[in-house]
């Protein structure tokens, strides 16, 4: 649905005087020639076109060519320009839903990049706390790997200036882990176990005097 006006002015007052002979047969007459030239560039051009892009040269062209037929009847066309084109009212909830369809189908596929990204993001996330934590594992390993022989070159630090103190320790450590209450242990005599409750409880040489 075009809105269009035309400029023009008499070139030829005798011709025009001639054929058209008033203003109002002119007016026809132009009438006929311009549409007739705005349906045919319009129906080589798409709206969105129209109305942004090429507006400036159809118009041009419509000028051009109805200013051609036009000079039979002593009439010079200045100008043609197009106030407003839009869609007939039947096309419009057509177009509507085409472009409705069309901004659903690029929202579902930026949701899918988006989607896609952010499982790439998570997986390079989770790759790079897997590197981390083992790294760090890796660090604790050593450092109780470190911990451990330090405690060991201690212990035979302290084993070597005292060896019977260090059995004895080590002895005491094995009855709190193996001698529990309510526990019941069923030993001989000659155990090694048993061997510094044995010490503890045999006489001294005063009392064995006696």
């Amino acid at each position: 649905m075009v809105d269009s006006y035309v400029r023009w002015r008499i070139a030829d007052p005798l011709v025009f005087l001639r054929t058209v002979v008033s203003e109002s047969g002119a007016v026809v007459r132009i009438d006929d020639v311009v549409y007739s030239e705005l349906r045919t560039e319009i129906g080589r051009v798409d709206l969105f076109d129209l109305v942004s892009k090429v507006r400036g040269e159809v118009m041009s062209r419509v000028t051009a060519r109805s200013n051609e037929k036009t000079q039979e009847f002593g009439v010079e066309i200045v100008d043609v320009r197009i106030k407003r084109a839009d869609l007939p009212k039947q096309n419009e909830e057509a177009v509507f839903q085409r472009m409705k369809s069309e901004r659903e189908r690029q929202a579902r596929q930026y949701r899918s990049e988006g989607e896609e990204e952010a499982t790439k993001i998570r997986a390079e996330a989770d790759k790079e706390r897997a590197l981390i934590l083992a790294e760090a594992e890796k660090q604790a390993q050593m450092l109780r790997g470190e911990g451990e022989a330090e405690a060991l070159r201690i212990y035979a630090r302290a084993y070597a200036k005292n060896p019977e103190f260090f059995a004895f320790l080590k002895t005491l450590e094995l009855y709190e882990k193996s001698l529990k209450e309510g526990d019941t242990l069923i030993l001989t005599p000659a155990s090694d176990l048993l061997r510094y409750l044995r010490s503890a409880q045999e006489p001294g040489p005063q009392e064995a005097e006696r």
